[in-house]
């Protein structure tokens, strides 16, 4: 049997992979028409998500072999960055962080949750599908106009594309190694967080104002 990787799950699913990377949220991003309202309501849910993704950030690194910890320290020091970056773009729209989930928001917290319990492998390509669909979604939309420009910056730079590409690399490692059975979970992983994606724009979105 031929080992599952990255490049495999991307080719094999590219209709789920297109919803989740490409959306009207994005798309009116780059217009400049999506509304204060929709972008702050995404604004504030990203960041009750990315406390979440910190979490699982930090269990992925206790599950990692040791050759794979220089990577994910690198992503954690960065997650820091974000969730203050977060806090400060809050702050200059005058945006509450002390906000309940929304279901969606919470339903995908749940599942970042439940990785903790899953074999590395697993783990590994959840993480990296995580990552992916934040730089292709933003890198397919760029370049945006004021004031959304940053945001697509961030997450469709060279940089973060590198540590992506890193990320690939250690999930095609872990995955090259996983039984039949964690392979089939992984694939299923990467599905569901394709669905959540699509899911979290629409959220957003589907905000009135």
């Amino acid at each position: 049997m031929t080992p599952l990787t990255c490049a495999t799950l991307l080719s094999n699913h590219p209709q789920a992979w297109q919803s989740a990377t490409v959306h009207p949220f994005l798309q009116n991003c780059q217009q400049g028409t999506i509304t204060p309202n929709q972008f702050n309501t995404w604004l504030v849910q990203d960041y009750l998500f990315v406390t979440e993704f910190t979490r699982m950030a930090a269990q992925l690194l206790a599950a990692a072999p040791v050759p794979h910890f220089d990577t994910l320290l690198s992503g954690l020091t960065a997650i820091k960055d974000e969730l203050l970056w977060f806090q400060a773009k809050a702050t200059e729209r005058s945006l509450s962080l002390s906000v309940a989930r929304q279901p969606t928001c919470q339903t995908y917290c749940q599942f970042m949750r439940s990785q903790a319990t899953q074999p590395y492998a697993i783990q590994a390509v959840t993480f990296w599908a995580i990552e992916l669909a934040y730089n292709q979604g933003w890198q397919t939309h760029r370049p945006m106009p004021e004031p959304y420009t940053e945001f697509a910056d961030r997450w469709g730079s060279p940089d973060f594309t590198k540590y992506v590409r890193l990320l690939e690399q250690q999930a095609d490692s872990a995955l090259a190694a996983a039984s039949p059975t964690e392979q089939e979970q992984a694939e299923q992983n990467f599905l569901k967080v394709a669905k959540l994606e699509e899911d979290f724009w629409q959220m957003a979105f589907s905000t009135d104002g």
